[in-house]
């Protein structure tokens, strides 16, 4: 395989490519992220956004030599056969060679299945591949999703997205079987047909992976989902399960916290409501333009404290780093006074706070609310007094109408579960599926929808107490916990079983 020469983008490259969808978009995406019902919190391994670093690409200019760039001429669509189906996109996957044992001694491949977000940042943060490469021998392969990064049917997102017919085809059923495509042109280019494969993925890349291993056990004989809430679909989690488990955090690491946290919604209210309150709120959280209303502070607080904990990630943990803000402000400190110093803790020490810091449209950003307006439609909200922020309840019919206005068609809501399953999962996947491992870490709001008990004996759930959002499948550092180590230690041991039972069976049959 002749690899292609990746070109680093220009800075802002990718912004301004889009900047014209994104003006389209953008009243009606800062209305569903102010308005909680409607927002979906990003299903990612990793804290860092395109937003954040809007020139991803270039990342992949500071990676090892040892990363090989490719691109597969893909098919627009897998399960029809009309002329439209036919037409081709190129899409991004990239290898590492260097500890593959090579096809003829049929070593594993490792797959890791992109989400949505340009492969490029994962590349940097996900180091479960690179880490247990060596002992395994592993070919490291890891392929982009469909309608991000380098892998645009037709060329831009904005292209995409403003043409109907081309925009159904960007779903999660589409997307594994590009991954299926791909890894078996890998294994024919490389004459590694007894090579087994192992998918990878982390929070929706975890969904894919998972789903993938129970579509095409033939190509996969394995899959770890790292943080996966497969079970956050129709009315299998509760609403308010995100949002207790965020609560739940902060209430563990603080009471007094917790309880600051709880009373200030209403304080803001109340400051909002009086004579120039608006102007007081903004002098009193040196917010970067001048607050138009209070639910853009709540909201930017909301986001905050969910993103604290569902990437709670050790030395640091933001969850503490934001109570000991709040807690350590001086005596006789109001509410909003602590809760600014808690932001302050966590964002650190700023000339001005932006507001609309979460809320700024991006190429993924764009993806993803089409994601969860079409397929991922997941009912997150919270009720009165059972979570520590104010009541909002997931409002299906609201949702649905606010979607269609935007795309023109209505989302569909049990698709995930009539396709892929999730009622049931016990009683289904105990004899029907085998070799997946659903990790979670217990502080991640999101391991509320996760599997969290062994189904069966290849079915397995790996939990740790203190463990956040993928924690296992990022880049190992020094600073580890133990728990976080034997974690990592478990997973390669149960993936190192699958392997020795695939290879027995092999030899076994071509005796």
């Amino acid at each position: 395989m002749e690899a292609r020469k990746s070109t680093p983008s220009k800075s802002y490259k990718l912004f301004y490519q889009v900047y014209p969808l994104l003006l389209l978009l953008l009243p009606l995406i800062l209305k569903s992220v102010s308005a909680v019902p409607y927002k979906i919190p990003r299903l990612t391994p990793h804290i860092r956004t395109i937003l954040r670093n809007p020139d991803s690409n270039l990342s992949s200019s500071f990676l090892s030599k040892d990363f090989k760039t490719y691109f597969y001429t893909q098919i627009l669509d897998h399960f029809n056969y009309g002329p439209q189906s036919y037409a081709t996109f190129k899409q991004r996957y990239i290898i590492n060679f260097k500890y593959w044992g090579g096809g003829n001694s049929s070593s594993p491949i490792f797959a890791y299945l992109g989400a949505e977000a340009p492969l490029d940042e994962d590349l940097q943060s996900v180091g479960y591949l690179t880490a247990n490469a060596p002992h395994f021998k592993a070919l490291q392969v890891y392929i982009e999703h469909r309608y991000y990064g380098k892998s645009i049917p037709f060329g831009s997102m904005e292209e995409a997205m403003k043409n109907e017919s081309i925009r159904g085809y960007f779903n999660s059923a589409q997307a594994i079987a590009d991954y299926a495509e791909v890894l078996l042109h890998i294994k024919e280019k490389l004459s590694a047909q007894d090579s087994p494969i192992i998918v990878i993925g982390g929070s929706y890349g975890g969904m894919l992976a998972s789903w993938f291993r129970l579509k095409y056990p033939h190509i996969a004989i394995g899959a770890l989902a790292s943080s996966t809430p497969v079970l956050y679909f129709d009315d299998i989690t509760p609403q308010n399960g995100y949002y207790s488990k965020v609560t739940k955090d902060f209430e563990e690491v603080s009471k007094s916290c917790y309880k600051t946290i709880r009373k200030s919604w209403s304080e803001i209210d109340k400051d909002a409501s009086k004579p120039n309150g608006l102007s007081i709120l903004s002098e009193k959280f040196k917010t970067c333009r001048h607050l138009n209303n209070s639910t853009q502070l709540k909201d930017y607080l909301d986001t905050m404290y969910s993103e604290a904990a569902q990437y709670n990630e050790p030395p640091d943990y933001p969850v503490t780093m934001i109570c000991s803000g709040i807690d350590g402000a001086p005596n006789g400190t109001d509410i909003l006074g602590r809760i600014f110093a808690g932001v302050v803790a966590y964002k650190m020490n700023m000339s001005c706070y932006d507001t609309n810091e979460y809320n700024y449209p991006s190429e993924t950003s764009v993806g993803w609310k089409w994601q969860t307006c079409s397929e991922m439609v997941m009912p997150i909200g919270r009720g009165k007094n059972d979570t520590m922020f104010p009541p909002s309840t997931f409002d299906l019919h609201q949702f649905i109408a606010d979607c269609k206005d935007l795309y023109g068609v209505p989302p569909r809501p049990h698709w995930v579960t009539t396709y892929f399953g999730g009622h049931d999962i016990k009683l289904i996947l105990r004899r029907f599926a085998s070799n997946i491992i659903f990790s979670n870490g217990l502080r991640d709001p999101y391991s509320t929808g996760g599997v969290l008990e062994d189904i069966s004996k290849s079915v397995i759930a790996v939990t740790t107490v203190n463990g956040s959002h993928c924690l296992d499948i990022l880049q190992p550092k020094k600073s580890d916990p133990g728990w976080l180590v034997e974690q990592r230690k478990k997973e390669a041991e149960i993936i190192d079983g699958w392997i020795a039972k695939y290879y027995a069976d092999l030899l076994a049959l071509k005796k």
